[in-house]
Parts: C-alpha cells; sequence; structure tokens
C-alpha cells in the first residue's frame, strides 16, 4: 500500500526559511451591482518559508441590467499547485486559465448572446467538464506538475462548486461555520476510516499527501455540488490549506464576523495565517452575501 501511494501521490513541495513577506496580489473589489449584490475581497501571501507562489486565484464577476437582463453571474476559483522546477506555480495557472475560459464561453458568452436561450448543459455538467479539460491541459503540458482546484460558480441564485484536491470552501453565517468540500487527502481518508483522530492527522507527516489532484493522471473523478445561494447573507470563503492549515475554523470565523468589509477580512486572514509561521502560499477569496 506504501509503495503504491508513493508513486501517485505528489507532497507540496517545502522550501527554504526566508524572510517573511507581506501579502500581495490583494485587491479592492466594488460593490457588483450595489447594497443588495455580492461583495468580495482577496488576499495572498507567499507565506514565510516559502520562496516563490504556486497558488493561484480568479475571480470573475458580471452584470447586465437591461430590459432583456442576465442573471448575475460570479466565478471564484482557488488552485495550489505542486511540483518541483516551476511545475506547481504552472500547473496552477494553466488549470484556472483553462476552467475560466470554458466557462465563460459556455455560460456568460451563451447568455449574451441575441438569440440566447438556456444553457445547453447544467450547470453542474459544464463546471464537471471544465475541470476535466483543465485535467488534461496540464497532464499535456506540465509533465509532473499538479494542482488542487476548487472553483464556485454563482448564477443568479444558484451556486455550484466542483472541487478537486485539498483547498477548501466553506460558508460562514451567524456564528456558524460549514465546510462546503471534502478533502481529497491521505489523512482525510484515513480519519473517514477511523484510523486517525482529527488531532492525529493534525500534526501527520503525510498530511499534505493528496490521492486526487489535476494532473496526476488522464481519468479526474471531480467532486460537483450545487445550492441555493444562502439567504440572510453569509460568507463564502475559498482558500488554500495555506490558510485552513494553520489558522483554526474558530479564529477564520472570528476574523470574517468581526470585519467591516470582505477585503479587510481576506487581508487579516492572510495576516494570521503568517503571524502562525507561514509554511506555505496563502491565497484567500472571501465574498458576502446579501442579506436579503
Amino acid at each position: 500500500m506504501k509503495n503504491f501511494l508513493a508513486s501517485i501521490f505528489k507532497r507540496k513541495r517545502t522550501s527554504p526559511v526566508v524572510n517573511g513577506r507581506a501579502a500581495h496580489g490583494a485587491r479592492q473589489f466594488p460593490d457588483v451591482g450595489g447594497a443588495h449584490q455580492i461583495v468580495i475581497g482577496t488576499g495572498q501571501s507567499v507565506g514565510i518559508e516559502r520562496d516563490h507562489n504556486e497558488d493561484a486565484l480568479l475571480v470573475l464577476t458580471g452584470q447586465l441590467t437591461s430590459v432583456d437582463p442576465i442573471p448575475d453571474f460570479g466565478l471564484f476559483v482557488v488552485a495550489d499547485g505542486m511540483g518541483g522546477h516551476r511545475a506547481g506555480e504552472i500547473a496552477s495557472a494553466v488549470s484556472i486559465r483553462t476552467v475560466a475560459r470554458m466557462l465563460t464561453q459556455e455560460t456568460v458568452m451563451q447568455l449574451l448572446a441575441n438569440d440566447r436561450s438556456e444553457l445547453e448543459k447544467p450547470l453542474q455538467d459544464l463546471l464537471r467538464d471544465a475541470l476535466e479539460q483543465a485535467n488534461r491541459a496540464v497532464v499535456e503540458e506540465v509533465p509532473g506538475g499538479g494542482t488542487t482546484l476548487t472553483a464556485v460558480v454563482l448564477l443568479g441564485r444558484q451556486m455550484t462548486i466542483g472541487h478537486v484536491g485539498d483547498s477548501r470552501a466553506y460558508y460562514i453565517q451567524n456564528g456558524k461555520t460549514e465546510i462546503l468540500t471534502r478533502d481529497h487527502s491521505l489523512v482525510e481518508r484515513l480519519k473517514e476510516l477511523g484510523q486517525l483522530t482529527a488531532e492525529e492527522a493534525a500534526v501527520h507527516p503525510q498530511r499534505n499527501v493528496l490521492y486526487r489532484a489535476i494532473g496526476q493522471g488522464a481519468n479526474l473523478e471531480v467532486d460537483i455540488s450545487t445550492q441555493s445561494m444562502p439567504s440572510g447573507g453569509g460568507h463564502l470563503l475559498i482558500c488554500s490549506d495555506g490558510l485552513w492549515g494553520v489558522v483554526d475554523d474558530g479564529r477564520i470565523q472570528k476574523i470574517v464576523n468581526n470585519s467591516t468589509h470582505p477585503q479587510i477580512a481576506a487581508q487579516e486572514l492572510v495576516t494570521a495565517a503568517n503571524n502562525a509561521g507561514g509554511p506555505d502560499n496563502i491565497t484567500v477569496i472571501l465574498v458576502r452575501f446579501p442579506k436579503d
């Protein structure tokens, strides 16, 4: 079993300790459509112990208000690359570009057509196709590289999640934090089988080993789920394990709930991860839902 696992799992590469770096790549996004629409913040840092960034994030939003409107659209993606010799950062970039290109062509461009009709495929199928195409692209273009990828598509009031790896999506509301994705990691599987406790998994030497990731084989199984956009507000958090692996859920929830704007919260989450040692790249997308 161990030899088999060693042949298919990729441990995320570690780097020598270097001076800590402040969060970078973050920008403030305006409210989309006013007070009754989503508000977005992002944050990213190379971390304290890494010398380059293998994470990637993407945010696309759109709104058309006219005599012939289209549903509000949002695409939010986090990818955490792995592999030496720049393979990880290339894999995450290739996968995010592929997913964004396919989804915008199959959703936004179709909805914007003058003779538009309903989407040709259910959104779940479109998202699965996009992640599978991203897998093929990484396998072909980045030999030896791989990446996690967690994508959330908002279309009107519908939220669809596509997920591979151990980046995460959370829903935070009213003092509660719900993990919307399942880690495809060795320790998570061992926890599910009752062979590890949560405490043991947190310090396990193979806690970063994945059994499912983009770029790790010709066939890819993708987790897909759909739910309605939550009523009553709340936040969607998408992040790499550079955040959730070092900052506990209670601290994440407190930062999100106590901040006045998602951008402020995103930056504070990055700072918290760096203050906890910053052992990995840190990437955060935080979406605040309207309360009505």
